[in-house]
């Protein structure tokens, strides 16, 4: 007869997302983990594999979780740009406040483990192409409602917002960055203007 899980997989997957964005993959050991879900070393294994795995699913939920907000915040009716506008802000104001540390997991693990893990480096891709496509999606809207000039390039647009966004979250994990994210947002909405 099978024994049931002592645990919630669901929460258990939570915490080590928690943990990984905090510490990285390199620096969190099984050890760590152990520690921090609460749960036995042969339960991780049994339900998540192993470390590597636990941390492609701890990534894919984190993936689930915000590009879907970012969807929702410019697939709003009416005009697009004040949307991509409060989107620069809002990037601009969480990379301001003091959870920058932790920086933007998709980042983070395209630094960390991007350029040697081809799965990682999968799911990365896969999370950027899908920001470039909702950004594109709105440009075309934003340029079809005359907001945007008609011989305005909405993809390359989109594509400029993408290495904007992600240079960003790099960039915030340094000291005294606020005043060149200030400025580096407002080259990017005078971009759209």
């Amino acid at each position: 007869m099978a024994r049931t899980k002592e645990f919630d997989p669901d929460v258990a997957l939570r915490r080590a997302l928690e943990l990984f964005w905090a510490r990285g993959y390199e620096a969190t050991s099984i050890t760590d983990l152990v520690a921090h879900l609460g749960i036995a070393k042969a339960s991780i294994y049994g339900t998540f594999g192993s470390k590597q795995q636990l941390f492609e699913r701890a990534l894919q939920r984190y993936i689930e979780t915000t590009d879907p907000v970012i969807m929702a915040e410019l697939s709003q009716p009416g005009q697009v740009l004040p949307a991509v506008h409060a989107l620069v802000e809002r990037f601009v104001s969480e990379a301001s406040s003091d959870s920058r540390v932790l920086g933007c997991m998709v980042v983070n693990s395209a630094v960390e483990l991007g350029p040697h893990d081809a799965t990682i480096a999968r799911l990365v891709e896969s999370s950027w192409a899908h920001l470039e496509t909702t950004l594109t999606a709105a440009l075309l809207r934003a340029r079809a409602q005359g907001e945007l000039g008609p011989d305005s390039d909405p993809r390359a647009l989109a594509r400029f917002l993408l290495v904007f966004f992600q240079g960003l979250r790099v960039i915030e994990r340094t000291p005294e960055s606020t005043a060149r994210l200030r400025d580096a947002a407002r080259v990017a909405v005078s971009v759209l203007r």
